[in-house]
C-alpha cells in the first residue's frame, strides 16, 4: 500500500485515539483517479491530475478481513472518461478537508463514455521487518 504522509499521520493518529476528520466508512470513503503518470511521492496530498481527476464515494462502507481492507467505487458512463493512470483512496471529497491515505501510479486503461466501471481497491496493512 502506497501510503502517503497524512495517510501515515491518520493511522498514527487512529492507534492514539485522537480523531480523525471523517471515518473510513461509506459515508466518507472516496476512490479517486486520474490521468497523471507523475511518480508517486509520501508527500503529496491530492492526486496530481491537473483537471481530469475525480472521486466517487464508495459503493459500500469498505469490507475489513484480518488484515486486508476492501472498497469498491462504480464510475458511471458520464465519470471521468479518460486514460486512468493514477488512484487513491480518501477519507472526504472536499478538496480542503479531506485526507489521502494512499496514492498508487499505474496505467489502468483509458475509459469512455460508453463504460461503466467499478473499481475495487485492496488494502493490505502488513508489518514490514
Amino acid at each position: 500500500m502506497p501510503l502517503v504522509n497524512i495517510g501515515r499521520d491518520l493511522i498514527a493518529a487512529a492507534l492514539r485515539g485522537v480523531p480523525v476528520n471523517a471515518d473510513f466508512d461509506a459515508a466518507n470513503t472516496y476512490i479517486g483517479v486520474g490521468d497523471s503518470s507523475t511518480a508517486y511521492a509520501a508527500t503529496q496530498t491530492d492526486l496530481v491530475a491537473a483537471s481530469n481527476k475525480l472521486r466517487k464515494i464508495v459503493d459500500s462502507a469498505p469490507g475489513v478481513a484480518a488484515n486486508v481492507i476492501t472498497a469498491v467505487a462504480t464510475f458511471a458512463t458520464g465519470d471521468a472518461n479518460w486514460a486512468w493512470n493514477e488512484w487513491a483512496v480518501f477519507n472526504h471529497t472536499s478538496d480542503t478537508a479531506d485526507a489521502m491515505l494512499c496514492r498508487k501510479v499505474e496505467s489502468l486503461g483509458t475509459k469512455t463514455s460508453a463504460q461503466s466501471w467499478q473499481f475495487t481497491v485492496t488494502l493490505t496493512v502488513a508489518i514490514g521487518t
